[in-house]
């Protein structure tokens, strides 16, 4: 599998900008996974940290639920990796956790996603609250958390593989 990178339009209109960039996003986290084996997506980017490159996938699948279903759509869904009994449970992983369920979820969040915002505008107002601070957002300010949400992630990405096989890129 190669994951194509899209730049969005430089002359967009603001939400297919938008869209655009988060899409970019989330493709690059895809590619920066590709071609590795589940052994080498669960090794840690350094000692003492859980950050691996398959917490990540799960880390944004639980991310992409939580703004898009929860928040946005109102949706009671509960979240897939982690608890209130493990706040990190994304990142704790185990030789049965495979990239290929990571994956999968992940994907099946994104679809989701695109289907809920379809739904609103950009200056409406989310249906759900978040979970800690009971307030409410509009689509514009949670399309750009996502971007800078996964943009500070896909940092933490590129580190990560490049320690695992050298590979480098933007």
């Amino acid at each position: 599998m190669t994951t194509e990178r899209r730049m969005p339009a430089t002359t967009a209109d603001e939400r297919t900008m938008l869209e655009g960039w988060l899409e970019f996003h989330r493709q690059t986290l895809a590619w920066k996974c590709e071609g590795l084996t589940d052994e080498q997506l669960r090794s840690s980017a350094v000692e003492p940290s859980d950050l691996s490159l398959l917490g990540l996938v799960r880390h944004m699948a639980d991310v992409e639920r939580s703004w898009f279903r929860r928040v946005l759509t109102d949706e009671a869904v509960a979240p897939l990796y982690w608890s209130d009994e493990d706040p990190d449970g994304e990142f704790h992983l185990t030789d049965a956790d495979t990239y290929r369920e990571a994956h999968a979820a992940w994907q099946a969040e994104i679809e989701t996603a695109r289907s809920n915002a379809a739904r609103f505008g950009l200056d409406d107002i989310s249906e759900g609250k978040h979970r800690r601070t009971g307030e409410r957002f509009n689509l514009r300010w949670i399309y750009t958390h996502m971007i800078e949400e996964y943009a500070r992630h896909n940092g933490h990405a590129d580190l990560i593989r490049e320690r695992i096989d050298g590979s480098t890129g933007d």
